[in-house]
């Protein structure tokens, strides 16, 4: 096993790609995403308005937009070219204040104000949504407050009157809305489980056997692959452990429970990604289609999360599909410690999760079998072709 080990580490050495992906692309991938939201929340989402009443009450409710600080409207002149703007992603909201629409309020009407959102932006729509309500809503009370004092009424009746129920709604976790401690952490667990699964599929990969079209696996071939393991299952916790440090001791986000729970949880998550990649490489012996599928397979991770979308509401292809990421399963421990504060007990009950993958180990065996009866020239020209390049 130790001829073994080093002669991993010295492929791992004379591979710049498979040495950048273990080192230094993880980090940078880390801090610029990171950096993409650090604002933590969205400012100054221009909003196409379009005014075709032009009145006072239109142009008041135009400024109470721009009170907003998540809002800065934009006026257009038509609904068409608003609406093109937004389909261009120059804008990422509409709205469009009627004709007569000061008439209409004045006269007890019920004007529709138009009101639409790129719902393909899931978090920004949801905001935008949700804030030009509030603003619009802010603005048509101040006007209903004015014309019931204007008949007399007191104030305690307006206020009964406008609003007789009022609502408080207290965020108990994310109270600030801030997008780093809401998004960031599963984005990057997506990207190291994307990562993490290149590092070992380019791996396995070099194992394959070259025989005029097709590739395959030599009959030692187990070895080494718990070698890989053992080499590179320390190399990418690492690099999770870092992106734990990074956001909750050194960006001091907020988290409820023990950290050293994450990194249980990241290690299971491992494990069932060896073992997925490990099935994958062993069907398809090709080191371009392992790695093009394997990426397919594993580049949805976040949308699978159920973090911008409930996951009961999901397709069923989708859920199976989110049942085969491991990284669905950790982030269910993840959100539970951060936001809960489990404890061992309640991540170990989540952890069991991950018992269907173990499912694979057989069916491993059964594909390392079926592989390993090759033409017994393939390795040997292999060694012949080896030692004539010598």
């Amino acid at each position: 096993m130790r001829h073994l080990f080093w002669r991993e580490c010295k492929a791992l050495w004379h591979s710049p790609w498979q040495l950048a992906l273990v080192s230094y692309i993880p980090l940078i991938g880390v801090l610029t995403l990171w950096w993409l939201f650090s604002a933590g929340l969205p400012r100054q989402l221009p909003v196409a308005v379009v005014d075709l009443d032009n009145s006072q009450i239109s142009r008041m409710l135009t400024r109470q937009l721009s009170a907003n600080a998540v809002i800065t409207p934009r006026s257009f002149a038509n609904k068409a070219v608003a609406i093109e703007a937004m389909r261009q992603a120059k804008v990422y909201a509409l709205v469009i204040l009627p004709y007569q629409l000061n008439k209409d309020l004045l006269t007890a009407q019920q004007p529709t104000i138009d009101i639409r959102y790129n719902s393909q932006f899931l978090l920004v729509g949801k905001l935008l949504s949700s804030q030009l309500q509030l603003s619009l809503a802010a603005g048509l009370t101040h006007i209903g407050e004015v014309k019931l004092l204007l008949k007399g009424a007191n104030k305690a009746t307006v206020d009964v009157s406008l609003t007789p129920i009022s609502s408080q709604t207290t965020a108990l976790f994310n109270r600030n809305n801030n997008y780093v401690s809401f998004l960031v952490p599963p984005i990057l667990m997506a990207l190291w489980q994307l990562l993490s699964m290149l590092v070992f599929v380019n791996s396995v990969n070099a194992e394959l056997i070259p025989q005029g079209d097709r590739y395959y696996v030599a009959a030692n071939i187990w070895p080494k692959v718990w070698v890989k393991i053992v080499f590179y299952s320390p190399i990418m916790l690492i690099h999770g452990g870092f992106i734990i440090l990074w956001l909750y001791q050194y960006l001091a986000l907020p988290a409820s429970g023990s950290l050293l729970l994450l990194v249980l949880a990241q290690c299971f998550m491992l494990i069932a990604l060896w073992l997925i990649v490990l099935v994958i490489c062993m069907i398809m012996r090709d080191s371009a289609r392992t790695v093009s599928f394997c990426t397919a397979l594993f580049a949805p991770a976040f949308a699978f999360m159920g973090i911008t979308f409930p996951v009961n509401d999901m397709p069923l292809l989708a859920q199976w599909w989110r049942l085969i990421m491991p990284s669905s399963h950790y982030i269910d421990s993840h959100v539970s410690v951060v936001s809960y504060g489990v404890g061992l007990p309640q991540v170990l009950v989540q952890i069991s999760s991950y018992w269907a993958f173990l499912l694979l180990i057989p069916l491993l065996y059964l594909l390392g079998r079926h592989a390993q009866k090759i033409p017994s020239q393939a390795q040997a020209a292999k060694q012949i072709n080896s030692g004539v390049n010598q």
